[in-house]
């Protein structure tokens, strides 16, 4: 971005602000951060908003899902609340919302989905005035043979053609590497999860890559940023996942996630 005065950045700030609520809060909303909360207020709105959300480099809507992906996996409860309903205003639907809680589940752990449903559910209570939600439809109840062929279609697109094609076979392979831990992640992240259309693939791919960053799985992201890429993200977008987590996994842990991003781009450029 070019460099900008303090009242170009605020003004970037305050447009931001603008979309997370709907045109409710404006200049009264900023100033009253900066006097509740003095420094990290002001910072709050000027940094958090006019320097990285207001970057042109992710939608807001993208933004949101990433945003809404860690705040789950790290059980910041009060402020995913917030972002549930600035989430709707950027974008997301109800159902994709729901929907990133699946890979929440897969990738931080159930309990940390089950605490973040609950907030979500809240949530939407409020903001429809009841006191109850509808009945959700269930999840898709597969025999084995069918979550494999699901899982078999997914690791394809995840590494470009180079898992293996019958889904027998890579689900052993993938047990002969991991053991059972293969098995539940073959049947369950890849054919339960990652199948389902309620998202498409390069959406699960930035959440993900999101979780992944903020807890520290270093490992793990060296197979899911090129999966992203496989799955549409471009190298910059990857960068703007990182440049969010500045904000929202904190400083070092974006600094690893940019230094397994590096790594993995590396790799990638070394085999061309």
């Amino acid at each position: 971005m070019k460099s900008r005065t303090y009242a170009e950045r605020h003004a970037d700030a305050l447009e931001v602000l603008h979309g997370f609520t709907a045109g409710a809060m404006q200049e009264d909303a900023a100033q009253a951060m900066s006097a509740r909360l003095g420094p990290l207020g002001t910072f709050a709105v000027d940094v958090v908003l006019g320097d990285v959300w207001a970057r042109p480099q992710l939608s807001r809507r993208d933004r949101s899902l990433i945003v809404i992906s860690v705040l789950a996996t790290i059980g910041s409860t009060e402020e995913l609340g917030l972002h549930t309903g600035f989430g709707l205003n950027n974008g997301l639907t109800r159902a994709e919302l729901e929907e990133l809680l699946l890979h929440v589940a897969a990738y931080a752990g159930y309990p940390m989905a089950m605490q973040a449903s609950r907030v979500i559910d809240a949530r939407f209570r409020a903001l429809d005035g009841v006191e109850q939600l509808p009945p959700r439809a269930a999840g898709d109840k597969l025999d084995d043979e069918e979550r494999m062929r699901r899982a078999a279609d997914v690791r394809q697109t995840l590494t470009k053609g180079k898992a293996l094609a019958d889904p027998a076979d890579d689900m052993a392979a993938l047990i002969g590497h991991l053991g059972e831990v293969g098995r539940i992640a073959y049947l369950w992240a890849f054919g339960d999860v990652w199948s389902r259309p309620a998202l498409s693939r390069r959406d699960r791919s930035m959440a993900v890559i999101a979780i992944l960053t903020v807890l520290s799985r270093a490992d793990e992201l060296a197979f899911h940023i090129p999966a992203g890429l496989n799955h549409g993200l471009t190298r910059e977008e990857v960068e703007e996942i990182m440049v969010q987590m500045t904000i929202y996994g904190g400083i070092p842990r974006a600094v690893e996630g940019a230094r397994a991003m590096k790594a993995a781009f590396a790799k990638l450029d070394a085999r061309v």
